[in-house]
């Protein structure tokens, strides 16, 4: 927040002591968060026990809009990991200047141990707890680790229930297609993925390349050198290699986005999930994984089942992607999974964040000291939230946008955001691209507050 301050283009009508006094009082305001609530679900299980669940929703700030952020159901769930993924919705929400501010929730449990039954109580449980506190103009969860688009149809369900009579579709998006969600939602996160660090090679840096000159020394020319360097090898028929760390809705369909890529040549020579990571340097039947997946909800991870389905690849332990030789890694599974124990040994050149925080803040200064481009999860993974803001328009009006307009508008929102971005950092060579994130969220939340008169 010292940048903004720092900063006299920014709010130049503000000078001296009501200068700091502004910006003292906006970071008050966004270091602090509106509302935490707690709560305890109880259930009675399928073996007639009644356990007793915690359950959150943490709502970070609202100048930008209704709150909004998913719902994720996970053993290891806690009020921190909440709040501070409530914290990044506000950031991601203003970066992409989307018209909401940010919120999180969150179960503590395995859903891999809870049968369907149970599943629904939890989810009805849920809604029943924090009903006052969400809804269509307030704060709108949508599905994250964990739950999906039938916990989402469940708890729609029972906030109807609780409200008869009142608008009810736009209380929760990342609903199935049938109960008002939107069409591409599902793949929207990993499309969006994927599209962050193909529109930084095959748009921007190919834009770029005939006046790298203006991008100065030092780090940024040696990144833009590496960006260059891979649709460089691309252009010479040689495939980019790429590696994918999880294989769900994020993992699976940005793996496949790069499988079926036209404009560059891939190869996705390495996937994993929680059970082991398969390899193969002349490139994964992707095709063939996915459908595997679909019906197994996990990729083959023995001899037998390789042969089976007719893949070719090696098993490697489920860690072991992370230091594979590759030029592009995709990583969607879980947090800190690049940081000081194995961050010297990546050997990837470019990272695109699908899940949130997969590297470290250590790890993330040592790979952008190294000239490696990291793709925050601020701006890469935000696919999501930005077809859920569709989806609550089109719950509004009562009128379905088709995949085409939807995922048209995902992408040119995605584009400008990156442009924004990459333009900012590389060309007044900021320190970091992440902190490039940081900073035009800020910028945005900032002139809100002041214009809204929060900042005395």
């Amino acid at each position: 927040m010292n940048q903004l301050l720092d900063d006299k283009q920014f709010l130049p009508e503000e000078k001296d002591d009501r200068r700091r006094k502004v910006f003292e009082s906006g970071k008050e305001i966004l270091t602090t968060t509106d509302k935490v609530i707690k709560s305890y679900i109880r259930v009675s299980r399928d073996s007639r026990e009644i356990v007793r669940i915690p359950a959150y929703r943490i709502q970070h700030n609202n100048i930008a809009g209704f709150y909004k952020g998913g719902i994720r159901f996970n053993e290891n769930v806690s009020e921190e990991e909440v709040e501070n993924l409530a914290v990044l919705m506000t950031l991601k929400n203003a970066l992409h200047e989307l018209p909401y501010g940010g919120a999180k929730g969150g179960v503590v449990i395995n859903p891999k141990e809870f049968s369907d039954r149970e599943l629904n109580l939890v989810s009805k449980k849920y809604v029943q707890r924090f009903a006052p506190d969400i809804g269509p103009t307030h704060d709108i969860p949508a599905p994250d680790m964990g739950t999906n688009e039938r916990v989402m149809d469940w708890m729609i369900g029972e906030y109807k229930t609780i409200h008869p009579g009142q608008n009810y579709l736009g209380a929760f998006t990342g609903k199935s297609i049938g109960n008002g969600g939107a069409l591409g939602r599902r793949e929207a996160t990993g499309k969006g993925t994927f599209h962050s660090y193909f529109w930084l090679i095959h748009e921007w840096a190919r834009r770029q390349k005939e006046t790298e000159e203006k991008l100065g020394t030092g780090v940024h020319l040696k990144q833009f050198n590496k960006l260059k360097k891979i649709f460089e090898k691309s252009d010479r028929g040689e495939p980019i290699q790429v590696a994918v760390q999880g294989f769900g809705n994020v993992g699976g369909v940005a793996a496949q986005m790069a499988h079926r890529c036209k404009e560059l040549k891939h190869h996705v020579v390495a996937v994993s999930d929680h059970l082991g990571t398969l390899y193969n340097k002349n490139g994964l039947n992707i095709e063939k994984l996915i459908s595997y997946h679909e019906r197994h909800e996990q990729l083959p991870h023995t001899k037998k089942e390789l042969e089976k389905e007719e893949i070719d690849a090696e098993l490697l332990h489920r860690d072991d992607i992370i230091t594979l030789e590759m030029d592009v890694f995709i990583l969607a599974a879980i947090e800190d999974q690049i940081n000081e124990a194995n961050m010297k040994d990546v050997k990837a050149d470019i990272f695109v964040e699908g899940a949130n925080a997969p590297i470290t803040s250590a790890a993330d200064e040592y790979l952008h000291e190294q000239g490696k481009v990291v793709i925050p999860d601020i701006l890469a993974n935000a696919g999501g939230v930005m077809v859920s803001y569709l989806e609550w328009k089109q719950d509004r009006i009562t009128q379905l946008y088709s995949q085409e307009e939807v995922l048209d508008e995902m992408y040119g929102q995605m584009s400008r955001s990156c442009e924004k971005v990459f333009a900012e950092y590389f060309y007044k060579e900021l320190s970091g691209i992440r902190n490039t994130c940081y900073l035009s969220a800020l910028k945005h939340l900032f002139l809100l507050l002041y214009k809204h008169g929060k900042l005395f």
